[in-house]
C-alpha cells in the first residue's frame, strides 16, 4: 500500500480512482509547522505539497527511502529542491496548463485595477470621503493603444498577450528564446530587456524564479521605465528587488504596481508596500478560482497515481532526465 501525505486538504473528492492501493494522510488543519512536516513525511511514498511547504534536503531525508514522488499543487516548484529529489530518484511533478488562462486573467485584473485606481477609489468611498468632484478626480491612465511589454513569453505570458488584442495594444516582449511563430500570430515584437523596460507603458513579469531571474528587476531596471509606467508581477516575489521597487514607487519613478507575489509570504505587516496608494496587492491568488483550483487538485492527485503506477507519460514530471 502506498502512503501519501497531503500537506493541506485540497478541493478533491474522487478518491475512488486510487482504490485500496493508496492510503492518504490529509492535513485538514492549519499550515504544518516545520517540525510537524518533518515528522509527518516519515515513511511516505508520496508527498502532495503546496508552495508554502519548503521541501528541501532535510525533508527529503526525513521522508526516507520510500519516497518516490513529490507532487506540487502549483505550476512553479521553486519550493522544492529538485536537484536533491533527482539525486534520490524521486519524481517531482507540477500542474502546468490548467492554470494558465486563470492566472493571465488575474494579471489583467491587477493591470486594470492599478492603472484605473480601482482599489484606491473604492477605499475612498468606504472611508466616506466622496464629497465633491473635479476634472482629474481619480484620473488614471488609459490601457487601450498603449505598449504592453511582457517579460517571459511562456504559457502564461502568451495568454496575457492574447488577452491584450481587444485593447489594440502595441505588444513587445523579452524572453530567453525568441518565439517566431507567436511573433507572427500575435504581432508581438522581440526586444532586449532594456528596450522592453524603456518602451513599455505596462511591464508584465511572467518568468519562473531561477538563480538567473532573481532580482531580474532591480534599481537600474526600474530606472529605465517611464515615470508613467506600471509594473505587474504574477511570477515570484524575488524576481523583483522589493526594496528598489518601494523606493521607485515612493519617489514617483514609476506610476504604480500590481503585485500578487512578494519576497516574503505572507507579507510582513510592516512592509512599506502596505502604506502606498499607488499599488494593488493580492495574496498570491493568481490561479485562485473555484474551477481552476479544483482542476489543479485533480492533476496533482493524478500525478501521484501515474508516477507510482509507472505510467509516466500521463504525469507532469519536471525532472524526467535521468529518472525515466
Amino acid at each position: 500500500m502506498y502512503k501519501i501525505l497531503m500537506t493541506r486538504e485540497l478541493p478533491y473528492k474522487n478518491f475512488d480512482l486510487f482504490g485500496d492501493d493508496f492510503k492518504f494522510f490529509i492535513n485538514k488543519g492549519k499550515q504544518l509547522t516545520r517540525d510537524q512536516l518533518l515528522k509527518k513525511v516519515q515513511g511516505m511514498d508520496g508527498i502532495i505539497s503546496t508552495l508554502r511547504n519548503n521541501i528541501d534536503t532535510e525533508v527529503i531525508k526525513s521522508a526516507g527511502s520510500n519516497l518516490k514522488v513529490i507532487s506540487n499543487y502549483a505550476v512553479g516548484y521553486d519550493n522544492i529542491d529538485v536537484k536533491e529529489a533527482s539525486k534520490n530518484q524521486i519524481f517531482v511533478t507540477n500542474t502546468p496548463g490548467v492554470l494558465t488562462e486563470t492566472t493571465a486573467d488575474h494579471a489583467w485584473a491587477l493591470l486594470m485595477s492599478a492603472s484605473r485606481r480601482v482599489v484606491e477609489s473604492h477605499n475612498y468611498i468606504l472611508d466616506d470621503k466622496w464629497k465633491d468632484w473635479h476634472p482629474l478626480f481619480f484620473a488614471g491612465h488609459d490601457i487601450h493603444g498603449k505598449t504592453l511589454g511582457i517579460i517571459g513569453l511562456g504559457r502564461i505570458g502568451t495568454a496575457i498577450a492574447r488577452k491584450s488584442l481587444g485593447f489594440n495594444m502595441n505588444l513587445i516582449y523579452y524572453s530567453r528564446t525568441r518565439k517566431p511563430v507567436l511573433e507572427e500570430e500575435l504581432n508581438i515584437k522581440y526586444r532586449s530587456l532594456k528596450e522592453v523596460l524603456e518602451q513599455s507603458d505596462f511591464v508584465m513579469l511572467s518568468v519562473p524564479l531561477t538563480p538567473k531571474t532573481e532580482h531580474l528587476i532591480g534599481k537600474d531596471e526600474l530606472g529605465l521605465m517611464k515615470d508613467s509606467a506600471y509594473i505587474i508581477n504574477i511570477s515570484r516575489g524575488p524576481v523583483v528587488d522589493e526594496k528598489a521597487l518601494i523606493t521607485a514607487l515612493k519617489n514617483g519613478e514609476i506610476a504604480g504596481a500590481g503585485l500578487d507575489v512578494f519576497k516574503n509570504e505572507p507579507i510582513n505587516p510592516d512592509n512599506p508596500l502596505l502604506k502606498l496608494s499607488n499599488v494593488v496587492l493580492t495574496p498570491h491568488i493568481g490561479s485562485s478560482t473555484i474551477e481552476t483550483r479544483k482542476l489543479m487538485a485533480k492533476v496533482t492527485l493524478e500525478n501521484v497515481y501515474y508516477v507510482l503506477k509507472a505510467d509516466y507519460e500521463k504525469a507532469y514530471i519536471v525532472n524526467k532526465k535521468g529518472l525515466i
